[in-house]
Protein backbone atom coordinates (compact mmCIF):
# COMPACT_ATOMS: atom_id res chain seq x y z
CA UNK A 1 0.00 0.00 0.00
CA UNK A 2 1.45 3.38 -1.04
CA UNK A 3 1.44 6.62 0.95
CA UNK A 4 -1.66 8.02 -0.78
CA UNK A 5 -3.63 4.85 -0.03
CA UNK A 6 -2.57 5.01 3.62
CA UNK A 7 -3.89 8.57 3.82
CA UNK A 8 -7.20 7.41 2.34
CA UNK A 9 -7.72 4.58 4.80
CA UNK A 10 -9.86 6.62 7.28
CA UNK A 11 -12.28 7.65 4.53
CA UNK A 12 -12.38 4.16 3.03
CA UNK A 13 -13.15 2.80 6.48
CA UNK A 14 -16.08 5.20 6.77
CA UNK A 15 -17.46 4.01 3.43
CA UNK A 16 -17.15 0.37 4.47
CA UNK A 17 -18.69 0.69 7.93
CA UNK A 18 -21.33 -1.94 8.64
CA UNK A 19 -24.00 0.66 9.28
CA UNK A 20 -27.66 0.05 8.60
CA UNK A 21 -29.36 2.66 6.47
CA UNK A 22 -29.63 3.96 2.95
CA UNK A 23 -26.36 4.26 1.07
CA UNK A 24 -26.66 6.91 -1.65
CA UNK A 25 -23.89 7.88 -4.04
CA UNK A 26 -24.39 10.94 -6.28
CA UNK A 27 -22.28 11.88 -9.28
CA UNK A 28 -22.06 15.19 -11.09
CA UNK A 29 -20.84 18.70 -10.48
CA UNK A 30 -21.75 22.33 -10.02
CA UNK A 31 -25.11 23.63 -8.84
CA UNK A 32 -26.98 20.52 -10.01
CA UNK A 33 -25.02 18.15 -7.79
CA UNK A 34 -25.36 20.54 -4.85
CA UNK A 35 -29.15 20.51 -5.20
CA UNK A 36 -29.18 16.70 -5.48
CA UNK A 37 -27.10 16.42 -2.30
CA UNK A 38 -29.40 18.79 -0.43
CA UNK A 39 -32.30 16.52 -1.43
CA UNK A 40 -30.43 13.33 -0.50
CA UNK A 41 -29.65 14.73 2.96
CA UNK A 42 -33.39 14.45 3.63
CA UNK A 43 -33.36 10.64 3.53
CA UNK A 44 -29.85 9.26 2.98
CA UNK A 45 -27.81 7.78 5.82
CA UNK A 46 -24.42 7.19 4.17
CA UNK A 47 -23.90 9.78 1.42
CA UNK A 48 -21.01 10.09 -1.01
CA UNK A 49 -20.60 12.72 -3.73
CA UNK A 50 -18.32 11.85 -6.66
CA UNK A 51 -17.25 15.01 -8.47
CA UNK A 52 -15.60 15.47 -11.84
CA UNK A 53 -12.21 17.21 -11.98
CA UNK A 54 -12.07 18.80 -15.44
CA UNK A 55 -13.26 22.32 -14.58
CA UNK A 56 -11.03 24.91 -16.27
CA UNK A 57 -12.95 28.10 -15.46
CA UNK A 58 -13.13 30.61 -12.61
CA UNK A 59 -10.98 30.41 -9.49
CA UNK A 60 -10.28 26.70 -10.00
CA UNK A 61 -9.10 27.26 -13.54
CA UNK A 62 -6.53 29.78 -12.27
CA UNK A 63 -5.27 27.61 -9.41
CA UNK A 64 -4.95 24.24 -11.17
CA UNK A 65 -2.04 25.11 -13.53
CA UNK A 66 -0.10 26.75 -10.70
CA UNK A 67 -0.59 24.01 -8.10
CA UNK A 68 -0.97 20.87 -10.26
CA UNK A 69 -3.93 19.64 -8.22
CA UNK A 70 -7.48 18.87 -9.35
CA UNK A 71 -9.92 21.80 -9.61
CA UNK A 72 -11.65 22.16 -6.28
CA UNK A 73 -14.58 24.49 -7.03
CA UNK A 74 -17.26 21.83 -7.59
CA UNK A 75 -15.85 19.71 -4.76
CA UNK A 76 -16.06 22.70 -2.40
CA UNK A 77 -19.66 23.31 -3.46
CA UNK A 78 -20.51 19.66 -2.75
CA UNK A 79 -18.94 19.90 0.71
CA UNK A 80 -21.04 22.97 1.46
CA UNK A 81 -24.20 21.22 0.24
CA UNK A 82 -23.52 18.41 2.71
CA UNK A 83 -22.87 20.92 5.51
CA UNK A 84 -26.10 22.92 5.91
CA UNK A 85 -25.50 24.02 9.51
CA UNK A 86 -24.14 27.58 9.91
CA UNK A 87 -20.57 27.83 11.23
CA UNK A 88 -17.47 29.98 10.93
CA UNK A 89 -15.87 27.30 8.74
CA UNK A 90 -18.83 27.43 6.37
CA UNK A 91 -18.56 31.21 6.12
CA UNK A 92 -14.85 30.91 5.36
CA UNK A 93 -15.40 28.21 2.72
CA UNK A 94 -18.08 30.37 1.06
CA UNK A 95 -16.06 33.61 1.12
CA UNK A 96 -14.91 35.02 -2.22
CA UNK A 97 -12.44 37.89 -2.55
CA UNK A 98 -13.53 41.00 -4.44
CA UNK A 99 -12.43 41.81 -7.96
CA UNK A 100 -9.98 44.60 -7.01
CA UNK A 101 -6.65 44.05 -8.73
CA UNK A 102 -4.79 41.84 -6.22
CA UNK A 103 -3.51 38.37 -7.12
CA UNK A 104 -6.30 36.82 -5.04
CA UNK A 105 -9.06 38.88 -6.72
CA UNK A 106 -12.05 36.68 -7.52
CA UNK A 107 -10.65 33.64 -5.73
CA UNK A 108 -12.75 31.55 -3.40
CA UNK A 109 -11.16 31.32 0.03
CA UNK A 110 -12.51 27.78 0.27
CA UNK A 111 -10.51 26.80 -2.82
CA UNK A 112 -7.37 28.27 -1.26
CA UNK A 113 -8.02 26.43 2.02
CA UNK A 114 -8.38 23.10 0.21
CA UNK A 115 -5.16 23.83 -1.71
CA UNK A 116 -3.37 24.59 1.57
CA UNK A 117 -4.68 21.39 3.19
CA UNK A 118 -3.44 19.45 0.16
CA UNK A 119 0.08 20.84 0.53
CA UNK A 120 0.03 20.14 4.28
CA UNK A 121 -1.11 16.52 3.96
CA UNK A 122 0.37 15.64 0.59
CA UNK A 123 -2.98 14.17 -0.51
CA UNK A 124 -5.85 15.91 -2.26
CA UNK A 125 -8.35 13.26 -1.09
CA UNK A 126 -7.15 13.62 2.49
CA UNK A 127 -7.52 17.42 2.23
CA UNK A 128 -11.17 17.03 1.18
CA UNK A 129 -11.76 14.61 4.04
CA UNK A 130 -10.28 17.13 6.50
CA UNK A 131 -12.32 19.99 5.05
CA UNK A 132 -15.44 17.89 5.42
CA UNK A 133 -14.69 17.24 9.09
CA UNK A 134 -14.11 20.96 9.73
CA UNK A 135 -17.46 21.77 8.12
CA UNK A 136 -19.31 18.95 9.85
CA UNK A 137 -20.29 17.46 6.48
CA UNK A 138 -22.89 14.71 6.68
CA UNK A 139 -21.25 12.69 3.96
CA UNK A 140 -18.06 12.27 1.96
CA UNK A 141 -16.92 14.17 -1.13
CA UNK A 142 -14.40 12.41 -3.36
CA UNK A 143 -12.88 13.34 -6.73
CA UNK A 144 -13.57 11.13 -9.72
CA UNK A 145 -9.81 11.13 -10.38
CA UNK A 146 -6.81 12.15 -8.30
CA UNK A 147 -5.32 14.45 -10.94
CA UNK A 148 -6.63 17.41 -12.97
CA UNK A 149 -8.20 16.27 -16.22
CA UNK A 150 -8.85 17.95 -19.55
CA UNK A 151 -12.05 17.36 -21.50
CA UNK A 152 -11.97 16.74 -25.23
CA UNK A 153 -15.10 16.40 -27.35
CA UNK A 154 -16.07 15.69 -30.93
CA UNK A 155 -18.55 18.45 -31.83
CA UNK A 156 -20.02 18.18 -35.33
CA UNK A 157 -16.88 16.29 -36.33
CA UNK A 158 -14.50 18.92 -34.92
CA UNK A 159 -12.29 18.28 -31.88
CA UNK A 160 -12.89 20.83 -29.11
CA UNK A 161 -10.75 20.85 -25.97
CA UNK A 162 -11.55 22.31 -22.55
CA UNK A 163 -14.68 22.29 -20.39
CA UNK A 164 -15.60 25.94 -20.95
CA UNK A 165 -15.08 25.70 -24.73
CA UNK A 166 -17.24 22.57 -24.95
CA UNK A 167 -19.98 23.98 -22.70
CA UNK A 168 -20.29 27.24 -24.64
CA UNK A 169 -19.84 25.83 -28.14
CA UNK A 170 -22.65 24.97 -30.53
CA UNK A 171 -23.18 21.63 -32.22
CA UNK A 172 -23.89 17.96 -31.58
CA UNK A 173 -21.48 16.24 -29.19
CA UNK A 174 -20.89 12.68 -30.39
CA UNK A 175 -17.96 11.71 -28.17
CA UNK A 176 -16.29 12.94 -24.98
CA UNK A 177 -12.87 11.99 -23.63
CA UNK A 178 -10.76 12.82 -20.59
CA UNK A 179 -7.03 13.41 -20.82
CA UNK A 180 -4.46 12.21 -20.00
CA UNK A 181 -5.17 8.67 -21.23
CA UNK A 182 -3.51 7.31 -18.09
CA UNK A 183 -6.19 8.79 -15.80
CA UNK A 184 -8.07 6.35 -13.59
CA UNK A 185 -10.96 6.62 -11.14
CA UNK A 186 -10.03 6.90 -7.48
CA UNK A 187 -10.40 3.75 -5.42
CA UNK A 188 -12.66 5.64 -3.04
CA UNK A 189 -15.07 6.61 -5.82
CA UNK A 190 -15.31 3.03 -7.08
CA UNK A 191 -15.89 1.75 -3.54
CA UNK A 192 -18.71 4.25 -2.99
CA UNK A 193 -20.41 3.18 -6.22
CA UNK A 194 -20.09 -0.53 -5.45
CA UNK A 195 -21.58 -0.18 -1.96
CA UNK A 196 -24.47 2.15 -2.89
CA UNK A 197 -28.11 1.17 -2.64
CA UNK A 198 -28.92 4.04 -5.00
CA UNK A 199 -26.69 5.86 -7.51
CA UNK A 200 -28.02 9.29 -8.48
CA UNK A 201 -26.88 10.95 -11.71
CA UNK A 202 -27.72 14.61 -12.30
CA UNK A 203 -29.12 17.13 -12.57
CA UNK A 204 -26.49 19.38 -14.09
CA UNK A 205 -24.63 20.11 -17.31
CA UNK A 206 -25.17 16.88 -19.22
CA UNK A 207 -21.80 16.58 -20.93
CA UNK A 208 -19.36 18.84 -19.09
CA UNK A 209 -20.41 17.88 -15.53
CA UNK A 210 -22.20 14.54 -15.58
CA UNK A 211 -20.79 12.63 -18.54
CA UNK A 212 -17.37 14.17 -17.87
CA UNK A 213 -17.34 12.20 -14.60
CA UNK A 214 -18.63 9.04 -16.26
CA UNK A 215 -15.82 9.14 -18.83
CA UNK A 216 -13.10 8.82 -16.18
CA UNK A 217 -11.89 5.23 -16.75
CA UNK A 218 -13.36 3.01 -14.05
CA UNK A 219 -16.43 5.12 -13.17
CA UNK A 220 -18.86 3.83 -15.81
CA UNK A 221 -17.53 0.31 -15.35
CA UNK A 222 -18.17 0.51 -11.60
CA UNK A 223 -21.72 1.75 -12.17
CA UNK A 224 -22.44 -0.99 -14.70
CA UNK A 225 -21.22 -3.64 -12.25
CA UNK A 226 -23.00 -2.19 -9.22
CA UNK A 227 -26.11 -3.79 -7.77
CA UNK A 228 -27.62 -0.48 -6.64
CA UNK A 229 -30.47 1.19 -8.49
CA UNK A 230 -29.40 3.80 -11.06
CA UNK A 231 -31.51 6.98 -10.99
CA UNK A 232 -31.13 9.85 -13.47
CA UNK A 233 -32.56 13.27 -12.58
CA UNK A 234 -33.31 15.00 -15.86
CA UNK A 235 -32.56 18.70 -16.34
CA UNK A 236 -35.38 21.24 -16.41
CA UNK A 237 -34.25 23.06 -19.56
CA UNK A 238 -31.73 22.77 -22.34
CA UNK A 239 -28.39 24.49 -21.81
CA UNK A 240 -27.22 27.18 -24.20
CA UNK A 241 -24.35 25.46 -25.96
CA UNK A 242 -23.96 21.78 -25.16
CA UNK A 243 -27.60 20.59 -25.13
CA UNK A 244 -29.47 23.02 -27.38
CA UNK A 245 -32.17 21.15 -29.26
CA UNK A 246 -31.91 17.98 -27.14
CA UNK A 247 -35.17 16.64 -25.71
CA UNK A 248 -35.50 14.46 -22.62
CA UNK A 249 -35.15 11.23 -24.58
CA UNK A 250 -31.88 12.48 -26.12
CA UNK A 251 -30.57 13.40 -22.65
CA UNK A 252 -31.19 9.87 -21.37
CA UNK A 253 -29.74 8.27 -24.51
CA UNK A 254 -26.51 10.29 -24.21
CA UNK A 255 -25.76 8.69 -20.84
CA UNK A 256 -25.29 5.36 -22.63
CA UNK A 257 -24.06 6.39 -26.08
CA UNK A 258 -21.54 8.98 -24.85
CA UNK A 259 -21.25 8.24 -21.12
CA UNK A 260 -21.01 4.46 -21.42
CA UNK A 261 -23.37 3.55 -18.57
CA UNK A 262 -26.30 1.16 -18.50
CA UNK A 263 -29.79 2.62 -19.00
CA UNK A 264 -31.14 4.14 -15.78
CA UNK A 265 -33.53 2.04 -13.73
CA UNK A 266 -35.54 5.20 -13.04
CA UNK A 267 -35.68 8.59 -14.74
CA UNK A 268 -36.96 11.54 -12.67
CA UNK A 269 -38.38 14.40 -14.74
CA UNK A 270 -40.18 17.68 -14.15
CA UNK A 271 -43.84 17.94 -15.09
CA UNK A 272 -45.35 21.26 -14.08
CA UNK A 273 -45.13 25.04 -14.51
CA UNK A 274 -41.75 26.39 -15.56
CA UNK A 275 -40.43 29.79 -16.63
CA UNK A 276 -38.05 29.07 -19.49
CA UNK A 277 -35.46 31.72 -20.44
CA UNK A 278 -35.51 32.97 -24.01
CA UNK A 279 -33.53 30.79 -26.39
CA UNK A 280 -33.87 27.64 -24.27
CA UNK A 281 -36.47 24.89 -24.22
CA UNK A 282 -38.00 22.80 -21.44
CA UNK A 283 -36.66 19.24 -21.31
CA UNK A 284 -39.84 17.23 -21.86
CA UNK A 285 -40.51 13.99 -19.98
CA UNK A 286 -38.41 11.40 -21.83
CA UNK A 287 -39.55 8.21 -23.48
CA UNK A 288 -37.79 5.50 -21.47
CA UNK A 289 -38.10 1.73 -21.34
CA UNK A 290 -37.65 1.76 -17.55
CA UNK A 291 -39.56 3.56 -14.83
CA UNK A 292 -40.29 7.29 -15.19
CA UNK A 293 -41.23 9.36 -12.13
CA UNK A 294 -42.57 12.87 -12.67
CA UNK A 295 -43.59 15.76 -10.48
CA UNK A 296 -43.46 19.51 -10.10
CA UNK A 297 -39.76 19.75 -9.25
CA UNK A 298 -38.98 23.39 -10.08
CA UNK A 299 -38.07 25.91 -7.40
CA UNK A 300 -40.72 28.65 -7.80
CA UNK A 301 -38.49 31.23 -6.10
CA UNK A 302 -35.41 30.68 -8.28
CA UNK A 303 -34.45 33.44 -10.72
CA UNK A 304 -33.13 30.80 -13.16
CA UNK A 305 -34.74 27.35 -13.63
CA UNK A 306 -33.55 25.12 -10.79
CA UNK A 307 -34.76 22.03 -8.94
CA UNK A 308 -36.29 22.54 -5.53
CA UNK A 309 -34.37 20.29 -3.08
CA UNK A 310 -37.45 19.48 -0.97
CA UNK A 311 -39.57 18.56 -3.97
CA UNK A 312 -36.78 16.45 -5.43
CA UNK A 313 -36.24 14.76 -2.06
CA UNK A 314 -39.90 13.70 -1.93
CA UNK A 315 -39.46 11.66 -5.13
CA UNK A 316 -35.98 10.32 -4.40
CA UNK A 317 -37.11 9.19 -0.95
CA UNK A 318 -39.86 7.08 -2.54
CA UNK A 319 -37.30 5.46 -4.82
CA UNK A 320 -34.77 4.66 -2.09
Amino acid sequence: MNEAELLLEPLLAELDLDVEGRRVTALGGGHGLAVALQAILDYGDIITAIVGVADDGGSSGRLVPALSIPPMGDLRRALLALSPDPSLWRRLMEYRFGEAGADIAGHSLGNLLIAALTEMSGSFEDALNTAGRLLGARGAVVPAAAEPLTLEADVDGVTVRGQVAIATGRGRISALRVLPDSARATRTACAAIASADTIVLGPGSLFTSLIAGLRVPGIAEAINAASGSLVYVCNLTTQDGETLGMDGTAHVAALSTVGGVRPPDVVVAHDGPLRVPRGLEPVAVPQHSGRVETGDLADPAAEWPAHDPARLAAILRRLA
